[in-house]
This record gives structure tokens, sequence and C-alpha cells, in this order.
């Protein structure tokens, strides 16, 4: 089986030379496999397309795809967006009573699967003639007959987390208390904002939030409603740790009596909140496939391994492994730069910095709960704010990319790449920041037209293209899912490794900050009241320091190694506080 993708947004005839018809081997001999259609966009025969890819490659601005399929996946057609548009096979299974997942890439279908189990859209079967009665046919014998049906007939309330938190502003003005205040249909309010330690912004504006203030308060309004489906559309971003195994804890104690629907790219977290997981895969823009449900444990192993058995199919290449203990310490390292001890003071916040050095080729993880100074110290560095005690004269360039990526120029990503002053040579920048982070099907779009995840891979590759010796990047992680996380992690280790240059990255994402570290910076004291650093520690010392101040303990899973929460007061959880190891036991080593 065969489907023909063509990304309408990317094809103008107009602006190029028709190659996909002028190359095609079926129209030389007289067939019509490839047109210009009445919208003035190609057009393509998925039947008499021979998949050649001769189109694919000759299409000047990467808008066709031809992708082969399984016959299996035939009668599983769920929805698709016209001839040649994205193809979704499968929906998730809402479940009362147990909190679903759905891991996979972004582009990959998992916004259409909730709009279609939310009733905004009704799935069409790959037909333009589709009525509810053949969806209900389609779906006999299944779970989703009967709730499907229930959509059809708008007996279904659903509750839905937006993804981008910014719009909130836009669409509410006010403070707090009285957006939480409409939306407490549970009257549940009290026992939310304690859950969410909101009390202390209750009285604020919307319009002056921060990003983690405004994703709890995205959450706990999400949570107040009164519905009978519930989808938290990534609920980590801008949450620090302690927040997200907070904010994972209520969503799993709601999940036992309601109907709850999660996408979320921390793994750590959506291991801990979620029952079960359904794993999407596919071609991002091309095609998504959505699995049965999996048991959290077993899906999240079997994305990591990146082949699904049951499914015989392999999604990835190669697998996400973590390794079994920190980093040893590297040996004839040499010094970048040292930071001295240092003490800045914002309103009633102060900080203060230990001092520290910062080797060559190294990867500096930055952890700490918000508001304790991370972004300030980060700030400190890059010159942004200035001492109020203890000199800062670097003699070393900084390039920063900050917490908060705005989109606020007409220009497009291929213009503002360009302009800006690199020193490394074109080739090793596209080959090894632009290619692998996926930044080359953007370089004709507005940078204020890309989405989060996109607009996020363009200010990494910005800020990596700069002319400096340390680069600190706040948060990467933020809106990329698991396979961009991946690749960022390895861009930039390898970036620090190949150039001699030392790296800061400040985020919450305990898998990345494992898979991507060689020492930590650990932050502690009082948020919005107080900060300290220290170190840089080694990995395994600076883990223990930082998660023992937050009272959690990891545990390694025995078959991918990776990072997982502890229940708290569990045997192990006990356990590993009593002898000091809270990110893992020494024996896994």
């Amino acid at each position: 089986m065969r489907i023909a993708i063509i990304e309408k947004d990317r094809c103008h005839p107009r602006k190029c030379s028709s190659e996909c018809i002028k190359y095609c081997p079926k129209v030389r001999t007289g067939d019509e496999t490839v047109r210009i259609g009445d919208e003035g966009k190609a057009v393509i025969s998925e039947e008499l397309c021979v998949g050649c890819g001769i189109c694919v490659k000759k299409c000047p601005t990467q808008a066709i795809m031809i992708i082969g399929l399984p016959d299996k996946l035939a009668g599983q057609l769920t929805h698709r967006y016209g001839g040649n548009g994205f193809a979704l096979y499968g929906l998730p299974v809402p479940s009362r009573g147990r909190v679903s997942g759905i891991l996979g890439v972004n582009g990959i279908g998992k916004t259409t699967a909730v709009k279609i189990l939310s009733g905004q859209i009704m799935p069409n079967l790959g037909k333009s003639d589709t009525t509810w009665e053949d969806v209900y046919k389609f779906f006999a014998g299944s779970e989703l007959q009967d709730y499907m049906r229930r959509v059809s007939k708008k007996e279904m309330k659903t509750a839905q987390k937006p993804q981008y938190i910014d719009l909130i502003p836009k669409a509410f003005k006010g403070k707090v208390i009285d957006l939480l205040r409409k939306t407490d249909e549970r009257k549940i309010f009290d026992e939310v904002v304690k859950e969410l330690d909101l009390g202390v912004i209750l009285d604020r504006d919307i319009s002056g939030l921060s990003g983690g203030e405004l994703q709890r308060v995205a959450i706990a309004a999400c949570a107040m409603r009164e519905a009978d489906f519930y989808f938290f559309d990534e609920v980590t971003p801008y949450l620090d740790i302690f927040q997200r195994i907070r904010m994972a804890r209520m969503i799993k104690r709601m999940g036992e009596d309601k109907n709850i629907m999660v996408v979320e790219h921390d793994l750590a977290i959506l291991d801990l909140l979620a029952d079960v997981v359904h794993v999407a895969y596919g071609e991002p823009g091309g095609y998504g496939v959505i699995t049965h449900p999996k048991g959290v444990r077993v899906g999240i192993n079997e994305y990591l391994r990146g082949y699904l058995p049951e499914e015989n199919i392999r999604i990835r290449p190669t697998p996400i492994e973590f390794e079994v203990k920190a980093p040893r310490p590297q040996k004839e390292v040499q010094a970048l730069t040292a930071f001295p001890a240092l003490t800045k003071t914002l309103g009633t916040f102060r900080l203060d910095v230990k001092g520290g050095e910062l080797r060559k080729r190294e990867v500096v993880g930055v952890v700490g709960p918000n508001g304790i100074g991370k972004s300030t110290f980060a700030r400190l560095l890059a010159g942004e704010l200035k001492p109020d005690k203890g000199e800062l004269d670097f003699k070393v360039k900084i390039s920063y990319k900050p917490q908060y990526v705005k989109a606020d120029t007409e220009m497009s990503v291929g213009a503002l790449l360009g302009s800006i002053n690199k020193k490394f040579d074109t080739s090793y920048y596209n080959s090894e920041i632009l290619v692998p982070m996926q930044i080359q099907r953007l370089m004709d779009c507005n940078v204020n037209e890309l989405s989060g995840g996109e607009l996020q891979r363009v200010a990494i590759a910005a800020c990596l293209g700069k002319d400096a010796d340390m680069f600190i990047l706040d948060e990467p992680s933020a809106h990329l899912d698991v396979e961009q996380r991946t690749m960022a992690t390895k861009v930039i280790k390898r970036f620090a490794e190949n150039n001699d240059v030392t790296m800061l990255v400040i985020d919450h994402d305990i898998y990345m900050i494992d898979l991507l570290s060689d020492r930590l910076l650990v932050f502690d004291g009082e948020p919005g009241v107080s900060g300290e650093v220290h170190g840089p520690f080694e990995m395994r010392e600076g883990m223990n320091r930082f998660l023992s101040n937050l009272d959690i303990t990891f545990r390694r899973d025995e078959e991918t190694r990776r990072p997982r929460v502890n229940k708290p007061e569990s045997n192990l959880d006990r356990e590993q506080k009593s002898i000091g190891e809270y990110y893992y036991m020494p024996q896994v080593e």
C-alpha cells in the first residue's frame, strides 16, 4: 500500500517549473499521475503512482512524500485530511478509571486523535461521504463504538489543557482567582490551589505570570472543570521537577474515577502519571499510527528501544540508551574559566554564587527548583545583569539562549540564521546542527509563524551558530518531543567536544540531564526569596544533593537503565534515603 502526501503550504507551482509533473515517468507515458488541481496545488494519483520517488527528489520546496505502508493498515484508516493529506490510522482508547498517555513525535496525529475523541471533528475514514453510522460500524466490537456514539450525540463533555499556554493571557483578562473561580465546576478550588501551590499568585494578573505559573494555572483550570473526558497536552514545560511530580500525582488521583488522556514528552513524568500508553509512530506530516494500549513501563521501554514487537515494526534505527552510572571524571581536562563568588539582589530575591570552575569540552547541567535564580545566574554570566558584589570579568565570549523564546520577527528562518556571525564553516554548521535538528525544511518559513517546538529548535541552532567560547541554553527541551530532545542532546554533546567549548544547560527533564551532563551545578534555597549556587559536582554527588533537597528518589529501570521516580515511602524510597543514594542504588553499577 502506498500513500502520496503533499504539504499544501509548501507547494507553489507558480514559483517552480512543475518538476513533479515534468519528471514523472508515468506522466511521460501519457497517464495523469500528477496534475495541478483546482486549488492550484499539485495532485498525485495514489492508484497510478509507482513509487519511484523522482518527484520527491525533484520538488524544490520539499513538499512531496511518497510513503509505502504495510497492507494490514489498509482497513484501519481512521481519518484523512483530503486527497494527498495527512492520514491517521487507529485511535487511542479512553477508559474511565485510568490515565492514558500518548507517546510519539510531533506531527504524528496526536492532536487529530484528541479532536476526534473530543467531538471537534468526525472521523471520515478516508472518504468524503462518511456518516456516523459508518463510524459505528468501523469501531464495532471495540470500546470506541459506544464512546463514539456518545460523541456523535454530543453527550460527551470535554475539558482540555492547551499545549501553548502563552495564548491564555490573550483569551482571558483579569486575576488568577477570577479565572479559577469561573472554571471551578467540581468545587475543588481549595484542594487544587494547595496541590499546585497557587495561593501566592491568586491576586496576580494573568498577563503578569511567568511560564511556569501560567502552566500551573492552565492545569488547575482544566482539572476544575466537570467533564467526561479530560485532555492534558504537554503539562511539564516551564515546571521544575518538584512541580512536575506534584502535578503528576494530582492527575493520577483524578484518573481513579475520571477519563483522562495525556500527551507528554517528559518520560519520567509520563511513567509516573499514566497507567497505559499508546505509542504513535509514522512519518511526521505524512501519516500516523496509534497502537493499542500498552502497560506504561512496557510501552516506554519499547519506544526507547525503537522496536514494537506486538506490531512487529521498527520505529527508530537505534535505541535511546542511558548510562548505567554517572560519567566518570574526565582526565587531563583543560579549564575554560572560573567564576568568582557573586551576589545579586533582584527586588526581594537574593542570589549567592559560591564560585567554581568550568572546563572545556564539557556539558554542565544546571538543576534546581523554579524561582531559585538559575536564569538570573545565566544572565549574570551572559552580561545581561551586573552583580552587586564580586567582579565578573570574563575573557570568554558567551552565547545565550533565554528560557522564553520570542517570535517577534517576520524574517525567514534562513535569513535569521544567515545573519548570525558564525565562526564555524557552513558545511559543519549544516551537517552537525541544521540537518540533525531538522531545520532545513523550515528555512523558508517566517520565524513568527513557527510552532513552539520549531521555534525552540531554531533558537538552539541560532545560539550554537554564534562565535563564542561558552554556550548557555535555558530550558532547551521545552516543546520538543522525545526524538527531538534526544537529537538535541547529541548535537549539544558533539558540539562541546568538537569545538573545545563549554555548554551550560538549564533544564528540568531528568532524562535529558542524565543523557547530557558531565557535571552538575546545583541550586538550592527558598524559591522567590533566596538562592545559592553550588558546584559543579560530578553527576552522582550533584544529583544526590539536588534530589535530597526535593525529598525525591529515583531508581534505574532494570531493562533500559532509564531513571524512574520511586513512590513516596515505598521500600526502595526509604532504603535509598537511608543510605543517601537518591539518584539510584549503587549496586546497579
